[in-house]
């Protein structure tokens, strides 16, 4: 299939392409790499009247570090995130998440900001940034207003984004002290879509027992979610296989993953156990390593 007709403009600063969708509210929507939004065009599942193009708007493609925290502008590329040395050594999970994206092509060009605002069930950067914590930067016409990634969400495809802002930035808080996270997914080929990811982010305290712990799971319900039920398990915890078999079957158990030609639910529920549990193991050696 095609998509049917539509406008189409590149504005060359952030403050038009602002106004460009204050005018057009509710008609446009915003195209940063377009490996996500414009397959849904040719399906004909999104039918937008205008494409607002983001490639010659400047200073949303960084990637910075200021005190504690990681700034990531919305157009910075798969690719570069997982090429960027100090996210990668500081957050390690940022990397295992972006080598997984599709192929190099998609990685080249895809950008996080696109895959978050669009929020694809199955994406992987939703459920990385609820298991980090992060917070969303979302910029209008009428100033910025920024909101954390749990609650973001809502549902297929549906976000806590507003039709006339833009998602200018991703802000993830580095933790302190021993802390390690991973990102493991199942997927039938590489660089297809989960068909099972868990995300985690662990602190351990001075006595070795868990103390921050993030839990992001995706592809399993109808929009990526934070496993709460595991976390609270976890939290305070000693940490070990056993423990973490439980907490991965507290996650399994708040997941709601459909039938599909990924496979059946219950089997997902299976795997959620697994990758689950395997990320664990991997940001528990990471804290402690």
């Amino acid at each position: 299939m095609i998509p049917p007709v539509f406008d189409y403009v590149r504005p060359s600063d952030l403050g038009e392409a602002l106004r460009i969708l204050k005018e057009r509210e509710g008609e446009a929507k915003v195209l940063s790499g377009g490996y996500s939004l414009l397959p849904l065009m040719k399906l004909r599942l999104a039918q937008p009247a205008l494409l607002v193009d983001l490639r010659d708007v400047g200073g949303l493609d960084a990637i910075t570090r200021t005190g504690d925290e990681f700034q990531i502008g919305g157009r910075a590329t798969h690719r570069r995130i997982l090429e960027d040395a100090a996210l990668g050594a500081a957050l390690p999970i940022m990397p295992d998440a972006a080598a997984g994206i599709g192929d190099p092509q998609i990685r080249n060009w895809g950008t996080i900001g696109g895959s978050v605002a669009h929020a694809d069930p199955s994406a992987d950067w939703p459920a990385v940034l609820q298991a980090l914590h992060a917070s969303i930067v979302l910029q209008s016409a009428d100033g910025e207003r920024v909101v954390p990634a749990r609650g973001f969400f809502i549902d297929t495809f549906v976000t806590g984004i507003e039709p006339t802002e833009i998602l200018t930035e991703i802000r993830i808080p580095v933790p302190a002290g021993r802390t390690g996270g991973s990102y493991k997914k199942l997927e039938r080929r590489a660089g297809d879509f989960s068909t099972v990811g868990a995300a985690v982010q662990m602190t351990l305290g001075a006595d070795g027992r868990i103390g921050q712990i993030g839990i992001g799971l995706t592809a399993v319900g109808d929009a990526p979610f934070a496993a709460t039920d595991a976390e609270d398990a976890l939290r305070g915890a000693q940490p070990g296989d056993e423990m973490f078999r439980s907490a991965a079957g507290a996650a399994s158990r708040q997941s709601r993953p459909a039938n599909d030609s990924h496979g059946p639910a219950e089997y997902k529920r299976a795997m959620v156990i697994e990758m689950t549990f395997r990320a664990l193991r991997a940001a528990l050696a990471r804290a402690q390593g």
